[in-house]
């Protein structure tokens, strides 16, 4: 779970594609002439930067990211240069500066600030946690949010954190709009793993479950994260009908059942997104 994010996903790609007339094609391929391998790298270097490895030094950088030493020693050397990273002693962690390449995504799509005032209203009614999310990946990134006074889960959630698209409400509704092609491509590669008794780890169980949220849109995800965590979610879109993301609605399983996610909080969901895609273009 990662709150650093440098956000390329499929969703910024059609940003990228509606605004600049490309498409997926377009998109090079590691071994082409004009793909820069060392700005891959020094990416790669930010971004193996996360919750779980905060502080790192030169032989830890290298081993997380299979680079050899002196080529991870060079990277780390410039990014200290511009100032993305600091050093202490044999150790380097991230400077805020690098809440800049994330606040250059979010100021380029403020759609997350015009959705901000309606999560807030949500959890005004309901007092529980809402959130805005986009696919980075495998990932669901957190852009937007509002938070109940009552904590969900060990970690604190907010803008910028990243969690498994297979296992969030957000995460499968965003999966649930990916073409055939893509969402074959994405259950190829992603880790399905057991974060609970209730997580779905057979890719084949997991396709079926997506076709579901297509059909019936929205998503219900009970505890595959995080047991006792309850979420409920549908996709966001524009006046032209561009995916925005998706909206959710989380909670304690304790405190809230099923029947109140479904019956209360999914048609305030719908209520919302309907809402947002009148305002936003």
């Amino acid at each position: 779970m990662r709150t650093f994010a440098i956000m390329d996903g499929s969703f910024i790609q059609q940003y990228r594609d509606r605004k600049y007339g490309m498409n997926q094609d377009d998109k090079l391929n590691p071994d082409d002439r004009d793909f820069v391998t060392a700005l891959a790298s020094g990416l790669e270097v930010l971004q193996a930067f996360d919750q779980n490895s905060p502080r790192m030094t030169l032989s830890e950088v290298a081993a997380k990211t299979g680079m050899n030493r002196a080529k991870a020693r060079r990277f780390l050397l410039t990014l200290h240069a511009l100032d993305y990273l600091k050093k202490q002693h044999r150790h380097f962690e991230l400077t805020p500066k690098v809440l800049q390449l994330g606040h250059a995504f979010l100021s380029v799509n403020r759609y997350g600030t015009m959705i901000q005032p309606y999560l807030e209203d949500m959890t005004r009614q309901i007092n529980e946690s809402t959130s805005l999310g986009i696919l980075d990946g495998d990932e669901v990134v957190y852009i937007a949010r509002s938070a109940a006074e009552h904590r969900l889960m060990a970690i604190q959630l907010s803008v910028g954190t990243r969690l498994p698209a297979a296992y969030t409400s957000m995460g499968r509704v965003l999966l649930a709009q990916l073409s055939a092609a893509e969402l074959d491509t994405f259950l190829k590669q992603v880790r399905l793993q057991a974060h609970t008794e209730r997580s779905i780890v057979d890719s084949d169980a997991l396709r079926q479950v997506l076709e579901e949220v297509r059909v019936q849109g929205y998503a219900i995800v009970d505890q595959e994260l995080d047991s006792g965590l309850r979420s409920v979610a549908v996709p966001v879109f524009d006046k032209q009908g561009f995916l925005l993301g998706a909206i959710n609605i989380s909670t304690n399983a304790a405190r809230v059942d099923m029947k109140t996610l479904q019956e209360r909080f999914l048609p305030l969901l719908q209520e919302k997104a309907g809402l947002i895609r009148m305002a936003v273009h």
